[in-house]
């Protein structure tokens, strides 16, 4: 699954406001799944948890 997306200037990103996005990398319990579930490069986990992170912190998740 794929959640990191490209920006115009070539800049990767995952956005902590995609929620929808974000809820697939969560288990059923609510825990960051892991890099070999999600398929996820060692770079784009850290961003996936900081977004995952953030969301929670404002509410969002």
């Amino acid at each position: 699954m794929r959640v990191a997306k490209t920006s115009s200037l070539g800049k990767v990103y995952v956005d902590y406001k995609d929620v929808e996005s974000l809820k697939k990398m969560l288990s059923l319990n609510g825990k960051i799944l892991s890099r070999t579930r999600n398929g996820a490069a060692a770079f784009e986990q850290r961003m996936i948890t900081d977004a995952i992170k953030r969301a929670r912190f404002l509410g969002l998740l």
